[in-house]
């Protein structure tokens, strides 16, 4: 099972920051500066290719915060 922290480390290399952004479990994705559709695009991705688990769009507008994501590899 992936800790939290891992998963923080792959959600900040799958969206690019090209700056460097303090992310926690409670943070809102949807609030970060660089968040748009390519980050979410990306997040998608990483979840395919890290956890083996398809999300939708829908399902990614259905969490809130990087737990919420985090809790969708479970």
């Amino acid at each position: 099972m992936a800790s939290i922290g891992d998963f923080i480390e792959k959600f900040t290399t799958a969206v690019d920051f090209q700056e460097p952004v303090e992310i926690t479990p409670d943070t809102v994705f949807a609030d970060l500066s660089q968040w748009d559709s390519l980050a979410a695009l990306g997040v998608i991705v990483m979840f395919d290719m890290e956890y083996g688990k398809t999300i939708t769009g829908e399902t990614l507008m259905s969490c809130t915060t990087i737990h919420d994501l985090f809790a969708l590899i479970g």
